[in-house]
């Protein structure tokens, strides 16, 4: 791993992706200028393949949520062990999402705080076998086309099965699939 580049802002850290051209940014998401959310969605918009970690002291889910669906792969708090952070380098470099420790019991808590106020059983055991490899190899970054080539079937199958993955989990984009695969234990 090489640092290609630092940045003291937001707008800074944008135009330093657009520079360097790095595969990972490690955002911080208290930033002058432009905060890490809008910088991460400014990054993934242009630079769809640069992966994100965010590196942040934000411990609650709302930080957490918005910087999936602004595309960040990874959170990692501040207070995190050296070693977690360089796993989530790691982890989203190979198109795997990673979460802290910290991060990954609140998701987990959360999510367990839902299905009790609201009586559910385990929606997991709503998905088909195939469904529920699908749902793993999208968490972990695959696009259709690739998971197509793994399970050896059409780019249109697979298209369907996400469908109804989403429809089954009341999934409502890519950031909730990651959240609920994360929260299943199916991706780390």
């Amino acid at each position: 791993m090489f640092v290609v580049g630092e940045a003291a802002d937001g707008r800074e850290a944008v135009a330093g992706v657009e520079k360097y051209r790095p595969d990972v940014v490690v955002m911080d998401l208290t930033m002058a200028n432009l905060n890490g959310i809008e910088a991460t969605r400014q990054i993934r918009e242009a630079h769809p393949k640069v992966s994100i970690v965010v590196l942040s002291m934000h411990s609650d889910e709302g930080y957490v949520l918005r910087a999936l669906k602004a595309g960040a792969l990874g959170y990692v708090l501040k207070d995190s062990t050296e070693t977690d952070l360089i796993a989530a380098v790691r982890a989203v470099f190979s198109g795997k999402s990673f979460f802290s420790p910290g991060v990954s019991k609140l998701l987990v808590d959360d999510y367990a705080r839902q299905l009790q106020g609201r009586k559910l059983e385990d929606s997991y055991e709503l998905l088909t076998n195939r469904e529920r490899e699908i749902l793993q190899l999208a968490a972990e970054g695959k696009s259709n086309k690739e998971v197509a080539a793994l399970l050896n079937i059409s780019v249109y199958t697979v298209e369907t099965h996400r469908k109804n993955i989403m429809e089954k989990l009341n999934l409502h984009g890519v950031p909730e699939l990651i959240l609920y695969a994360v929260r299943k234990g199916v991706v780390s």
